[in-house]
């Protein structure tokens, strides 16, 4: 159960209107997901976010595809169901097959054990990962 209240349309302050208005013409679609409208709560924190990931996830030197994956690995790791749904949605949309979900998920899967077992055993770095680029 959420912890806020998820905002409709009809009672948006005007400034969370705007985001919205923002939202949909970005995405091109008049849906407006419950992350959203609980951000809603404050308008602030909703334009800002809103902001930010929309130049976040922008096109750029990595292609939007690649970008939802990565927000589907960080958020694998991170336990956020909401945001695993979502981007694994979204990638979808953009193109990602289910034979790249599931090697996505074996290397954050691997990622996630590798890291434990480093951390456990307090492995030292190698010099020669600690050269500069």
């Amino acid at each position: 159960m959420s912890t806020v209240r998820v905002l409709a349309d009809a009672e948006l302050t005007p400034a969370a209107e705007a985001v919205f208005a923002d939202i949909r013409a970005t995405r091109k679609t008049d849906f407006v997901n419950n992350f959203w409208r609980a951000l809603a709560n404050d308008p602030a924190l909703l334009e800002r976010t809103w902001s930010t990931l929309k130049a976040v996830m922008a096109p750029g030197a990595l292609d939007p595809k690649f970008k939802e994956m990565l927000y589907i690995a960080v958020s694998i790791a991170n336990g956020c169901e909401y945001c695993i749904r979502s981007h694994t949605t979204a990638a979808r949309a953009k193109g990602m097959s289910e034979a790249e979900f599931m090697e996505l998920v074996a290397v954050v899967g691997m990622a996630s054990e590798t890291n434990r077992l480093v951390t456990a055993l307090q492995v030292p770095v190698d010099d020669a990962f600690k050269a500069a680029p």
